[in-house]
């Protein structure tokens, strides 16, 4: 595991962090200087087109390599983990340069910090400009900002994930049922219901809380969470969201729900949710996870076979208290990962596919997901 990791560190360190993303192809000349960005249908496709093929496209449409904000903050986490294990002042240098790059990069002009991609994204259900803050990276990112706080007690970053508390609670749209729940959108500009936005919303109110004991953060995080359990299946699962093509079941945001409605119940004490957590983990773990140690995309797919999805699991058993009693089915879904989707060069691939692999090294989706979890490995590790 440490071989493979070290390759791992070096190719970010020596990438300084930056690199594509599957859904960055709207950044191409191509599209800023052609009439054809203007249609929905073409940003769509233009975007499958750059994310799916196994070639890259992007040095040919001029999109470079950036910081993606993200990112920034899953590296960011990793290297706290890493100080944790061992405090050498590389990794702490590594920290308050990771932290202050991501607080230079906020989108302004909201109720608090908040961070969105470096990228206009068309998604099916609404179009983001670059850079529209949604509550998935701002509260990745100030989760990081908390680690990062804990080691140093730089009170910027504290400061900063408090304020980022603000963003989700008065400039995310909220839809409620009829018993007075609701759930956060997944940024200002939409109104759409996918459950893990809404919980990761929820999630950064309960980090928050520890930290200023206003009990209205846990109040709100509540409501979110009572109406995402609400809607779980009998069998334990949760589709993506309530719109008529979200509702498929899928492996790594199945691992944001758990997680999110873990760290709920242990900051608030709440226990009136234990039954739908216990249930969607046992369906999460005899689910999405074969015997070799292939991590399913959905509950009735193996493929493609997506890199985010035994790095989610991982983090899911690592923070909600199961890594000790699943480290063997950890180690076979690590070790079968290692061998079939790290590349010589130190990174990892994207997806495989049946037939074809995206070898394409996204610096978000596969290096800064692999990175994190890596490093709660390790933290896990050390700890037994």
């Amino acid at each position: 595991m440490s071989e493979s990791f070290e390759k791992l560190k070096a190719y970010c360190e020596k990438e300084n962090f930056k690199g594509w993303d599957p859904y960055d192809g709207l950044n191409s000349w191509f599209i800023q200087k052609t009439v054809l960005g203007k249609s929905r249908f073409f940003r769509l496709a233009w975007i499958q087109l750059f994310k799916r093929s196994p070639i890259n496209l992007r040095p040919l449409f001029g999109v470079e390599k950036d910081y993606n904000p993200k990112g920034l903050g899953l590296f960011l986490t990793g290297y706290c983990n890493l100080y944790k294990i061992e405090k050498n002042p590389v990794h702490l240098e590594k920290i308050n340069t990771l932290a202050h790059q991501i607080i230079s990069l906020q989108t302004k002009g909201y109720s608090g910090a908040c961070w969105g991609y470096n990228f206009d994204w068309q998604a099916r259900a609404f179009f983001q400009p670059k850079f529209t803050p949604t509550v998935v990276a701002t509260t990745f990112i100030s989760e990081a900002l908390l680690e990062a706080y804990d080691i140093t007690q730089n009170k910027l970053y504290l400061d900063t994930a408090i304020s980022a508390s603000k963003f989700v609670l008065n400039d995310l749209n909220k839809s409620y049922d009829n018993d007075g729940d609701f759930t956060f959108s997944y940024s200002p500009l939409d109104h759409t219901q996918v459950y893990n936005a809404g919980l990761l919303g929820a999630k950064l109110l309960s980090l928050v809380y520890k930290y200023t004991q206003e009990s209205h953060l846990l109040d709100e995080a509540k409501k979110v969470v009572s109406y995402v359990c609400k809607r779980q299946y009998q069998d334990g699962s949760w589709s993506y969201g309530t719109l008529p093509f979200h509702q498929w079941i899928d492996n790594f945001h199945t691992g944001y729900n758990l997680e999110c409605i873990h760290v709920y119940r242990t900051v608030s004490g709440d226990t009136s949710y234990d039954e739908y957590f216990d249930k969607g983990m046992s369906y999460y773990l005899t689910t999405f996870f074969t015997d070799e140690g292939i991590s399913k995309y959905y509950n009735n797919s193996i493929f493609p076979i997506d890199i985010h999805a035994p790095a989610q699991l991982i983090v899911t058993l690592a923070k909600c208290g199961n890594f000790t009693s699943q480290k063997a089915l950890v180690d076979r879904v690590l070790n079968w990962t290692i061998i079939n989707m790290q590349s010589p060069k130190g990174y990892f691939y994207y997806q495989k596919k049946k037939h074809v692999t995206s070898g394409i090294p996204y610096i978000r989706w596969a290096q800064s997901w692999m990175f994190y979890a890596f490093s709660y490995y390790f933290v896990e590790s050390e700890e037994q």
